[in-house]
Formats: structure tokens, C-alpha cells, sequence
């Protein structure tokens, strides 16, 4: 809530901040950054970090790979690893802890179907056009 009364008066200042030209917003970005990555634990070994991550951020975004599940992945993949981990503990080692349950079991099914829809899209396009060429990968 307070974040909303102080952005309120402050949304000029932010649309004028985007009419910033690009090669002077990004020096000034980076040095903010890696100010404030080295204040947070006096440590270059964490800018040198920041900067390779930045390098794959690059090379990811030229090569046309989404951002987002990257950054979900570095976010949350932490927390899903220990959950995993604390899940195989406790039923001591079986996979089918998340099976069990019907909740858990009807997630695993929408999360195997949505890796899997691609594939299945194809597989099914195929069918309905009739055609009986060879199946590759890279109609997925």
C-alpha cells in the first residue's frame, strides 16, 4: 500500500526516465548493480557473477530464448529442491508420495501433459491432415 501512495505522484518521473536513451541508462543500470552486488558482501567474487550472468542473459536473449523460465527457475528452483527433497524423505524415498493424494495426482497429470503438448500437438495435427510423412523432432 505504501509502495502505491509514493509511485502515485511519482509516475511522470517514470515515464520521463523511459525516454532515457539506452547507451546512457545501461552504465548507469550496471554501476547501480554492481554497487550495490559488492556493499552487500564486500566481495568481487559476486560481481564477477553478476557480470557472467549478465553474459548468458545476453547471449540467451540473441539466440532467442524467453527470459522468464530462466529467472523462475533461479527463484524458485531452490525452494522446489528442497521440497522435493523433504517429500522423498519422508515417504522414504517412493515417488508415489505424489501420486496419493487426488489433488497432487490430477497436478502431475496437467504438468506431464503440458511438457508433453507439443509433441502431442503435432502427433494430433498429423493425424487429422492424413499425412503419412516421417515424424521428426523438429516438428515438435
Amino acid at each position: 500500500m505504501f509502495l502505491i501512495i509514493l509511485n502515485m505522484p511519482l509516475i511522470g518521473i517514470w515515464v520521463q526516465l523511459l525516454k532515457v536513451p539506452y547507451k546512457v541508462l545501461m552504465p548507469l543500470i550496471l554501476t547501480i548493480a554492481a554497487t550495490g552486488i559488492f556493499a552487500t558482501d564486500n566481495n568481487v567474487f559476486d560481481m564477477w557473477i553478476m557480470f557472467f550472468f549478465g553474459l548468458v542473459g545476453y547471449v540467451m536473449r540473441k539466440l532467442g530464448f524467453p527470459a522468464a523460465p530462466m529467472v523462475l527457475a533461479l527463484v524458485l528452483g531452490r525452494m522446489v529442491e528442497m521440497s522435493l527433497r523433504q517429500s522423498l524423505t519422508i515417504s522414504h524415498g517412493s515417488i508415489s508420495i505424489f501420486f496419493n493424494r487426488p489433488i497432487s495426482g490430477v497436478l502431475m497429470v496437467v504438468a506431464l501433459l503440458s511438457l508433453f503438448s507439443p509433441l502431442i500437438h503435432s502427433l494430433w495435427v498429423r493425424y487429422k491432415s492424413g499425412k503419412e510423412k516421417e515424424f521428426t523432432p523438429s516438428e515438435w
